[in-house]
């Protein structure tokens, strides 16, 4: 068709898988890296400045925002593997009614998340229980935060896009600009200065506010000027005009991907209101455990997302004879990468740490000893996150979603209610091991088995995109439909 060759400028279907899923997932591994670098420099700015009770305002507020950017995580993953598969086949205009009704569908979304959360974030933080000597900085933090919403959860999603076309660099850049931004201007608005106000720490979430808009208009105006492959021109901005066969796909593919991202936030703000009850000194602490936790856990992220897209466009090239072998490369690699960045935080653990409290705080021994009871944990993870990507390329998400509750919930909570008696605040960073070795062995259970293979979507089944869409709709995992209902 007349956009093969286009599609060939992100072709992940040929040539040697190990250096072609490196290649792909360094720019996202970067992208991941800066991101927690800049809510890493954003803390330390927090916690130099206004002390441990902004810190742990932050670390309060920030889950609720990683708890809304999941809401996101699900549909760009399923527009992601969407417009993949559409890639593998070399149908780019299909990839482009794709890219249009879920960056049309999800606008109004965001912007009614960003109105609601203003005016909640008090409840939302009661919910928490919030220490009452951080509630007020928290809220100060949170309302601004909402309002940066729309951006952040919509630059997102048209990353996630992109790389779903097999380009992972031009996501890598604006993921600069939003750090570079929001790093600088950081210490800007908390101090007051030069003509900037002093905001205290207002002024960290206005700078995420200003960093994350202009992220997302200077993205939008490089792809148009670059002439990007998933542009909408003329006729083609009738995409952004939700297409509701294409948005129900995106839905019933994205609902149960973003459930398991919500349910690792909900399992995460369920442990922040058992921290909160240790005192100030192990919510900050836990905060900035929590800081290193995000660089540990990025690299496997960035590769899960590489192994998706990739997976993806083989299985929409049919070419299903790579698939297990970009699922064993990136297993390797991802336990690589993160087994070494877990030994190298270890060995410089107390350096690091001191950045965000200093070497006299009381909360540097319980960051350090949160961080050798649980930071292993991010290994199992790696290998975990590389199956769920394999399978999830494919349409299964039912199965992954259930292994995920499993882990999350009753092993992880289990465990915490019944070791506290006599392992204290322990038995909370010891159930990160335990959750972690249970989900990853359900994990390596389901995807030996097989079954999420029947989910595929074969090319020669689909000769044009209704019959695309209608049987991405049909597609079954071993237990029952993929449909909204469940």
């Amino acid at each position: 068709m007349a956009d093969a060759g286009v599609a060939r400028r992100g072709d992940l279907t040929h040539g040697s898988i190990a250096p072609t899923l490196l290649k792909f997932a360094l720019p996202t591994l970067a992208s991941s890296i800066l991101q927690s670098l800049n809510g890493t420099i954003n803390a330390i700015w927090v916690g130099r400045f206004l002390g441990e009770g902004a810190l742990a305002a932050t670390s309060n507020a920030n889950m609720v925002m990683f708890l809304l950017t999941s809401f996101v995580f699900g549909f760009g993953m399923a527009s992601t593997i969407l417009i993949g598969q559409h890639w593998g086949r070399r149908d780019i205009d299909g990839a482009r009614r794709i890219f249009g009704t879920a960056g049309g569908g999800f606008l109004l979304a965001t912007i009614v998340i960003a109105i609601v959360g203003y005016f909640l974030a008090s409840s939302i933080l009661s919910l928490l229980g919030t220490p009452p000597e951080a509630e007020p900085l928290a809220l100060d933090y949170l309302q601004v935060i909402f309002l940066a919403m729309p951006a952040i959860l919509l630059l997102t999603l048209m990353m996630m896009a992109l790389r779903g076309s097999g380009d992972s660099l031009t996501p890598l850049w604006f993921m600069m600009v939003a750090v570079v931004l929001d790093s600088a201007l950081n210490p800007v608005f908390i101090l007051g200065l030069g003509p900037a106000p002093r905001m205290g720490i207002a002024g960290s979430a206005t700078a995420t506010f200003i960093a994350n808009y202009a992220a997302l208009l200077g993205l939008i105006a490089y792809i148009y000027l670059r002439d990007l492959p998933l542009r909408l021109r003329g006729k083609e901005l009738r995409y952004l005009w939700c297409d509701m066969a294409i948005f129900r796909t995106i839905i019933v593919k994205g609902f149960p991907m973003g459930l398991q991202m919500i349910i690792i936030s909900l399992s995460a703000l369920a442990l922040v209101g058992l921290v909160n009850r240790e005192g100030v000194d192990t919510t900050a602490a836990f905060g900035v455990a929590m800081q290193l936790w995000t660089y540990v856990q990025m690299p496997a992220m960035a590769l899960g997302a590489a192994v998706s897209a990739m997976t993806a466009q083989n299985i929409g090239a049919n070419r299903w004879d790579r698939v297990d072998r970009v699922t064993r490369v990136g297993i390797v690699q991802a336990i690589l990468i993160t087994g070494a960045l877990i030994l190298l935080l270890t060995l410089a653990d107390r350096v690091v740490l001191s950045l965000f409290m200093g070497t006299d705080s009381p909360a540097l021994p319980i960051a350090r000893h949160i961080h050798v009871l649980a930071t292993w944990n991010f290994l199992l993870f790696g290998v975990m996150m590389v199956l769920f990507a394999t399978m999830r390329a494919n349409g299964a998400v039912w199965g992954p979603l259930l292994i995920l509750a499993i882990g999350l919930v009753p092993v992880r909570f289990g465990w915490i209610f019944a070791t506290y008696g006599w392992l204290g605040a322990d038995a909370i960073w010891t159930s990160f091991p335990a959750s972690a070795l249970a989900n990853l062995g359900l994990a390596l259970v389901f995807y030996l088995q097989g079954g999420w293979r029947k989910a595929r979507m074969a090319p020669a089944e689909c000769p044009d995109e209704e019959e695309c869409v209608e049987e991405a709709l049909a597609t079954r995992e071993p237990g029952g439909a993929l449909n909204p209902a469940g």
